[in-house]
């Protein structure tokens, strides 16, 4: 019986004009009903009925998805979206519609998963990269239905810096998720397409990044025993916030690289499956469900800016989605000017990975290398443009997300923004911009010095030095010029002793803050007109 079902089928598969393949593609839909099936009521209404296709083969309701039976090699045929968008949450829950599952009896029983749900098993790494290919939209459409109820629909808002930078700009919020990063998206979808035994012997990740945040409390939702590796010198906040996630965190070595060996270790002994950030399609079609929602919120956009730098996969993933669904909107990526790992990688042909970065702690995942050669396809396919900014100018944007949308951002969430503040893009003025704000994983003793160094980079904290006679009240009349111009005093020292001017002389060091740097120009010219031999240190 086995023998003749798959003689039908490859009969009916041979017969097939290009009209009708094509037709039979776009009909096609996995939610509705089995394509095997479909086919083999084609095949002769009067030889096979339909109440005969059981005996053919089994079909029985799937609830965790589709799994479906093909020739080897053959293209799937692909999602349609539209349909896809009719086919609701709550329909499934009520069981209005149903999912088939078709399944070949022979000596050896075997079910094959669609390719992009499939991830091999292996014990020392994810291996995700034997599934790797160029992301199709429909891939992307699948991912957003399956992670819907996993990860929250962030809001795309009109900002206050439009005005200040003369565009339209909306702020895709993506720091709103629950673990602070965009990197949940993939990582939900990555957990989820697991094979169930693998999801009951757990997961393994090693390293202190919003992925293995994402990675963390996602596992422990799924209640996949997930284990997480660190250096020593990992920020005891990420420690404690990856524990109460609900992962079992390990610190081991001095370094990233200490840590890593032990958790391959920890996975080859154990079973467990090492999972790091890699462009797989599946990571890549999670990252992707984020250009679908800016293009649903935002209408007639003309551009979209996304972090770049070495993990490009959110600006990959999402160039897939934006491109298809409009080629005319604008896809650019930045990156830091410190590193241009991405920019090299494009000029080379191939990731470049001897790039190093000597502040990982303060841009983070922008800071890695590239890691692979899928995303970097995609990006230089896709990507219409690719800048590199300045450290003063992503923190200078951290500084005007802070004050204008009341956003705690890091330097991964801010190097969007940081290319309209350093004015890189100025074919976009008067049109309509996005820009995915990723990231709001900034540690408290760097968020002072950053905020501290940006408004010194801003002309709105400056420092002065003068010479004063040591007498009674010459100090008060520098106070009252400095009133007179209404700054506010931050700071002020005296120093008698290691001075090079004249007896009976004090120096006298102010740290003031200013409104912006016209206001400090103004205090300027004011201090030197009374004090001609005040030097300003300069930032």
């Amino acid at each position: 019986m086995n023998f003749a079902a798959q003689f039908l089928y490859s009969r009916v598969l041979k017969n097939r004009t290009p009209r009708d393949r094509s037709r039979e593609d776009e009909e096609y839909d996995p939610f509705w009903q089995s394509y095997a099936e479909e086919l083999l009521l084609k095949k002769d209404d009067n030889k096979i009925k339909k109440q005969d296709v059981p005996a053919l083969c089994d079909l029985h309701c799937c609830k965790d998805g589709l799994i479906r039976n093909g020739l080897i090699g053959q293209k799937p045929p692909s999602i349609n979206p539209e349909r896809l968008k009719d086919f609701g949450e709550e329909d499934y829950l009520n069981g209005d519609v149903k999912t088939w599952e078709m399944k070949i009896v022979s000596r050896n029983e075997e079910l094959l998963r669609d390719g992009l749900s499939h991830v091999p098993q292996s014990s020392s790494r994810t291996s995700l990269s034997s599934c790797n290919k160029l992301i199709r939209f429909e891939d992307i459409s699948a991912a957003a239905f399956k992670i819907q109820c996993s990860v929250q629909k962030t809001p795309c808002m009109y900002s206050r810096l439009s005005k200040q930078y003369g565009m339209d700009i909306y702020l895709k919020k993506e720091f709103l998720q629950y673990t602070g990063s965009v990197k949940e998206r993939g990582v939900i979808y990555l957990l989820t397409s697991l094979p169930q035994d693998q999801q009951r012997k757990g997961v393994i990740v090693a390293s202190d990044s919003n992925f293995s945040m994402a990675v963390a409390y996602h596992a422990s939702e799924l209640r996949i025993p997930v284990f997480v590796i660190m250096s020593t010198s990992t920020s005891p906040a990420r420690v404690k916030m990856c524990r109460e996630y609900g992962a079992m965190v390990i610190s081991y070595g001095t370094t990233a690289k200490d840590s890593q060996t032990h958790a391959r270790r920890l996975a080859q002994e154990n079973g467990y499956l090492y999972l790091e950030e890699e462009d797989s399609a599946v990571y890549l079609s999670g990252l992707g469900t984020v250009g679908l929602e800016v293009y649903e919120q935002v209408p007639k956009l003309d551009a979209v800016i996304f972090p770049a730098g070495g993990h490009c996969g959110l600006l990959a993933g999402s160039a897939a989605a934006l491109k298809h669904l409009n080629p005319h909107i604008s896809v650019i990526g930045v990156e830091s000017e410190s590193f241009p790992v991405l920019q090299q990688s494009l000029k080379a042909g191939h990731p470049i990975e001897d790039q190093a970065c000597s502040n990982h702690h303060f841009y983070g995942d922008v800071s890695g290398l590239c890691f692979g050669s899928n995303s970097l396809q995609l990006t230089g396919k896709l990507v219409d443009k690719v800048v590199a900014v300045r450290e003063e100018d992503i923190l200078i944007s951290m500084l005007r997300l802070l004050e204008y949308e009341r956003a705690t951002v890091d330097a991964e969430g801010a190097i969007g923004l940081a290319a309209l503040v350093a004015g890189k893009l100025p074919e976009l003025k008067g049109k309509r911009v996005a820009v995915v704000v990723c990231s709001g994983n900034l540690e408290l003793h760097l968020l002072q010095q950053c905020i501290a160094r940006a408004l010194t980079l801003d002309n709105r904290v400056c420092r002065f030095s003068l010479v004063v006679s040591d007498c009674p009240g010459d100090i008060s009349k520098l106070l009252e010029v400095l009133a007179r111009e209404e700054v506010r005093v931050l700071d002020i020292k005296q120093e008698r002793t290691f001075v090079t001017s004249e007896l009976f002389t004090v120096e006298v060091t102010c740290t003031v803050e200013t409104r912006d740097k016209i206001h400090t120009a103004q205090l300027r010219n004011a201090l030197l007109e009374r004090y001609p031999t005040a030097v300003w240190t300069e930032r």
